[in-house]
């Protein structure tokens, strides 16, 4: 048996119930996984409010979590993995249990934490997804919406590093440390088309939605054309006509993780892991997520 988190309906935070359930045996090409921590993502959390119920049907119960790293502790034929090596990826059965299944499991770098190793999943594939979906060059600039969350401060090292100039729109408290990464940072919240404007001189020509925060109808009038704006966070994404990446696995570049690990291992990114709960504890990670109290990534340990 693993234990695990599960919900058997939507709503608050408070339906996140520990469990037991089997322990996932490995099929040929999967590995299992001891998981060591497991990442917690804003998605996780609208998916187990019912706001994401469309895009991401679940059936009860349902184990949350895709984010993994950990130890593996049992291989399928031909797998191409050991008992004992460390890995990360995106669990096909697990997440939040103290086991995982992976398809696609990567070596965890020896410098890179599991903490950083799981939290860096999602929100780097993502980040990295975006910006090869938007097609976006060198001179051109690019608006990052949530630019102080996780996947906006590597979608904004990231574009950077390309030369393309980033603005992104952030918190108060995220001004500086946005600045620092090589970005234009600009207060959300009401205004932020002006006060965009006014960073970005030579105009808009591509909008990364990172934060589902109601702004695509803005940013669409902004670019002028809504096939130049994609998200990631905003359910009302079709009235729009704007793109929403994530739903199809096939949409996805899992292949980007080695390299973005590496950039991390490496200290060439910035990238935080902001507080590890106990599994069980995973209802007030959620809580703290919804409250926007993280400055980072929020982790479970099983």
């Amino acid at each position: 048996m693993s234990t695990a988190i599960t919900f058997s309906e939507y709503g608050g935070p408070e339906v996140l119930t520990l469990s037991e359930v089997p322990a996932p045996e490995p099929a040929p090409g999967q590995i299992r996984v001891r998981v060591r921590a497991a990442a917690v993502n804003p998605i996780d959390v609208r998916i187990r409010a019912g706001i994401m119920r469309d895009a991401f049907p679940v059936e009860f119960p349902h184990l949350p979590g895709w984010d993994v790293a950990g130890v593996v502790d049992k291989v399928g034929e031909g797998a191409g993995f050991a008992v004992g090596d460390e890995v990360f990826g995106v669990a096909s059965v697990g997440g939040y249990s103290e086991y995982a299944l992976l398809d696609r499991p990567f070596a965890k770098p020896e410098q890179l934490s599991f903490e950083t190793a799981a939290g860096l999943v999602t929100v780097g594939e993502a980040a990295y997804r975006a910006l090869e979906h938007l097609g976006i060059e060198k001179g051109q600039t690019l608006l990052i919406h949530g630019a102080g969350g996780s996947v906006g401060t590597i979608a904004a090292q990231l574009a950077a590093a390309r030369g393309i100039a980033v603005i992104g729109t952030v918190a108060e408290q995220d001004i500086e440390r946005i600045n620092r990464l090589g970005a234009t940072a600009v207060r959300y919240g009401e205004g932020w088309v002006e006060r965009v404007k006014g960073a970005a001189l030579s105009g808009v020509d591509f909008v990364f939605d990172a934060c589902g925060a109601g702004v695509l109808a803005e940013s669409v009038t902004l670019v002028g054309d809504a096939g130049k704006v994609i998200t990631i966070a905003d359910p009302s994404f079709a009235q729009h006509g704007v793109r929403f990446t994530g739903m199809d696995p096939k949409d996805r570049f899992p292949e980007a993780l080695p390299q973005l690990a590496d950039l991390i291992a490496t200290a060439a990114f910035d990238f935080s892991v902001w507080r590890a709960y106990p599994l069980g504890e995973a209802a007030q990670a959620h809580v703290d997520i919804e409250a926007r109290r993280n400055q980072g990534k929020v982790v479970l340990l099983p």
